[in-house]
């Protein structure tokens, strides 16, 4: 499937770049929120890996500690393509591994500790980026506004063509399944299938509010979100609800399809939702008929601890925190259009 091409909040990116001329130039840190608490039936592995993802790194440490894989675990995946740090949990009981026998080039031990508690998916509390774009081309000028601009503002919250799978092969795949009757796959891959389609559509309703440019004010009926929490609130429109808007402390939302739950926009906010999703209408109630539940995501994504400088090349190093589940390469694209080289 040819995926939509979703509107830029800020207009046409100023310049042209490469992004991941090399793995070193997209480096990811995962950020628990609590250090392991040094004992328990855990083990807790500091890792960083390059040119492997999450799940052949547990794999590997599974086959090192002689232990199934079920009993490995971890908060969020990281990218192949990268330098990624990040957190694994191995269900070892009492026994001890001597890990000073490990040695794999592509995967490096940081730090071991034991832990009382196994790390669960969506635990940790966000990523740190360091990102470098080689091989600008543009307007200069233009490029530094436009990086102040989203450290001030923030840019819409997409979904990253990372979820879609490359070509969007993961809604073509989930498209044929749910034509086939969902016949039974592999859990991971229903999972896939599931949180692509309900990243499509929400992608497609945050468009439909940057094209009103409403992705970062609040709407009548608008269901909000505190600002680093899931917390979900309404309030009446007024002056006050609009500075917080503004300030950043509360974000509006758009929806994760499922079952509706006990809050739901109302009034303007519901308005622009159905519109943008009368189109998609069959593929939204095959996600109620999956068993889902409604969920809510923050329109906006606010980088934190923004930082950025030119190198020579022209080239451009980003420093930068977001929320988990959030991705880097929506913030990038309305700072330049780029070329992933490991998608060419």
């Amino acid at each position: 499937m040819t995926l939509p091409v979703w509107p830029h909040a800020c207009g046409e990116a100023p310049v042209r770049a490469r992004l991941r001329a090399t793995r070193a130039a997209f480096q990811v840190e995962e950020l628990l929120g609590f250090e392991p608490d040094g004992e328990g039936e855990h083990c807790c592995l500091w890792v960083e890996k390059e040119g492997v993802n999450t799940a052949e790194v547990a794999r590997r440490l599974a086959r090192f500690a002689g232990i199934r894989e079920a009993d490995v675990s971890w908060s969020g995946m990281k990218d192949r393509h990268a330098i990624t740090r990040q957190w694994f949990s191995l269900h070892l009981l009492k026994r001890e591994v001597d890990w000073r026998d490990w040695a794999d080039p592509s995967v490096r031990l940081l730090q071991v500790s034991r832990h009382s508690r196994k790390l669960r998916r969506g635990t940790h509390r966000g990523n740190r980026f360091v990102i470098r774009l080689d091989d600008i081309e543009g307007d200069l000028s233009a490029f530094e506004a436009r990086l102040d601009q989203i450290g001030q503002q923030g840019v819409p919250n997409y979904f990253g063509p990372q979820r879609f799978g490359r070509d969007g092969n993961n809604i073509e795949a989930a498209r044929q399944w749910l034509a086939a009757g969902r016949p039974r796959k592999p859990r991971h891959l229903q999972a896939l299938w599931l949180s692509s389609l309900r990243s499509l559509l929400f992608n497609e309703v945050l468009a439909a509010r940057v094209r009103d440019d409403s992705w970062n004010q609040a709407l009548a009926g608008e269901l909000l979100m505190l600002d680093g929490s899931a917390s979900l609130f309404s309030d009446e429109l007024s002056d006050a609800l609009v500075t917080r808007v503004a300030s950043g402390d509360v974000h509006p939302t758009g929806p994760l399809a499922g079952r509706p739950g006990k809050l739901a926009p109302t009034a303007d906010a519901l308005a622009v939702e159905l519109a943008a999703l009368e189109p998609w209408q069959e593929l939204e109630q095959a996600l109620h008929a999956a068993g889902l539940s409604a969920e809510r995501r923050a329109l906006r994504l606010q980088p934190r601890e923004w930082q950025w400088r030119l190198l020579d090349g022209p080239a451009a190093e980003l420093s930068f925190v977001l929320p988990r589940g959030c991705f880097a390469t929506s913030l990038i694209r309305e700072a330049a259009d780029y070329v992933d080289a490991y998608n060419e």
